[in-house]
């Protein structure tokens, strides 16, 4: 097991998972997946919501994850997703994580509550005491449950260090919220933006650490983030905007995962864009031409550059 010695941080996209015609995961379509994201300059990759996790089986998930961790080896960071309905549950998911060589581990909430804040925190505290690597606190309140308070994610980080907490907030208004977190941790907080990418700019210039955006659009992602580093400001926003047109058309996560899937299609990546059922969205003819219109925006700036 060679686990990733480098800083956390960057691109690291969260790659979404190919299946067969059967509905089995595909890991041959999964080893292409990830040798392209790194090809085109991701950091790392991440197992999580986009991943479809809450729709694996325990042993699909336990497997994708020592696959995931295997593929990468040491040329980038892995994140793997280990939230659960239990504190028990999430611990598990946590240990067999580290066991298989990730690089961090990254939580949400319980969706099927609204716990309480102090169950919430002892759900954390839980998490964070079973093992040794990294966990990113995800508020994925845009996609499921309900925005976890700043107070909460602050006193994570003072109780355990900005060596061991990381954050992932999600919760709207994404600029402010993500102001006061760094705020309310006297600037500590490591931060990743959340948002595919539409928030990205604004993220970035109140103090992110990187991003976790859909491997569908990493080509630009990477570029995008490139500019920003550099800041480029012209190249910003050729590219922002094709990219947050983009993103705007993925108002869920069902959402997220169809219009994922038919660009790494449309780019050669995947072989089909099978979601594992059931789903709350199908992408009609007239958005995949909208979505294609503004890809092959997001293309010609890429080949310009």
């Amino acid at each position: 097991m060679n686990r990733y010695a480098g800083p956390l941080q960057g691109v690291l996209p969260v790659f979404q998972t190919p299946y067969l015609e059967s509905g089995e995961i595909d890991y041959s379509t999964l080893q292409h997946e990830i040798e392209w994201l790194l090809k085109c300059g991701a950091d790392g990759v991440v197992m999580a919501m986009v991943s479809e996790v809450l729709r694996l089986t325990t042993a699909e998930n336990r497997l994708l994850a020592a696959c995931t961790c295997e593929m990468v080896a040491d040329r980038g960071s892995v994140v793997i997703s280990v939230g659960g309905e239990s504190t028990k549950i999430a611990i598990e998911n946590a240990k067999h994580a580290e066991s298989v060589g990730a690089t961090a581990v990254m939580a949400i909430p319980p969706v099927s509550i609204g716990a309480l804040e102090g169950e919430l925190l002892a759900y954390y505290e839980g998490i964070v005491r079973a093992i040794s690597l990294p966990v990113i606190v995800q508020d994925a309140s845009g996609y499921v449950g309900k925005p976890m308070s700043i107070a909460l994610q602050a006193d994570l980080l003072h109780r355990f260090g900005a060596e061991r907490i990381f954050f992932k907030p999600e919760a709207t208004p994404i600029g402010p919220r993500l102001s006061a977190l760094r705020d309310a941790t006297g600037g500590k907080a490591a931060i990743f933006e959340g948002t595919g990418g539409i928030a990205l700019v604004d993220s970035y210039r109140r103090g992110i650490v990187g991003t976790m955006p859909g491997a569908d659009l990493i080509r630009g992602i990477v570029a995008l983030y490139r500019a920003l580093e550099a800041s480029d400001e012209r190249r910003i926003y050729e590219l922002s905007l094709p990219i947050s047109a983009i993103v705007a058309a993925q108002h869920s996560l069902d959402a997220f995962l169809a219009i994922e899937k038919h660009l790494l299609v449309r780019q050669g990546i995947f072989q089909n864009t099978i979601v594992r059922g059931p789903t709350a969205y199908r992408l009609d003819a007239e958005t995949i031409t909208e979505i294609d219109r503004l890809f092959d925006l997001l293309s010609d700036v890429l080949e310009k550059s």
